[in-house]
């Protein structure tokens, strides 16, 4: 597994994948307590074209990603993450909705519990999956990291 760690905007952002796809986007809150298994390498050059396309996103050149993407989880997980991809940038669904969207409407729960689980923020956006009542609700990486999103895509579209 190759890995490389870029700099954002909001908190240096852990980038991890192989051959398949890019497996994990991760904000490090901390980049000292990152946690890197010994048997990752380091490359750059590997995750040249996501990054480049996450620099697009934070300045407002870029509403759609084109990455391959290769997460890793059940079948439900998997359902949910692709509906979230569906998500338009600056946009946002309620957990029921994406219930709803995978035929499965009585699951809001567990899509708030696969979207606890995206391995890859941003390019799947759980970000933009909000509670019933329209407020901002659990994000693994933290409501700071949500609300800075949304408010730069709804920034960006105007």
């Amino acid at each position: 597994m190759y890995y490389h760690i870029i700099k954002s905007p909001i908190y240096p952002i852990l980038l991890a994948g192989d051959e398949k796809g890019l497996k994990h986007l991760i904000f490090l809150k901390d980049e000292r307590k990152a946690k890197i298994p010994n048997d990752w390498v380091e490359n750059k050059d590997f995750f040249r074209e996501v990054s480049n396309q996450l620099e697009a996103y934070f300045s407002g050149k870029l509403k759609t990603f084109d990455v391959k993407l290769a997460p890793q989880g059940t079948e439900f997980q998997k359902s949910v993450w692709k509906a979230l991809c569906e998500i338009p940038c600056g946009e946002t669904r309620t957990y029921g909705e994406i219930a709803k969207r995978i035929q499965n409407p009585k699951a809001y729960r567990a899509v708030g519990l696969a979207n606890n689980r995206n391995p890859i923020a941003i390019i799947v956006p759980c970000h933009r999956v909000i509670g019933a009542n329209g407020k901002l609700t659990g994000y693994a990486s933290g409501l700071d990291i949500k609300e800075f999103l949304l408010k730069l895509e709804e920034n960006n579209l105007k």
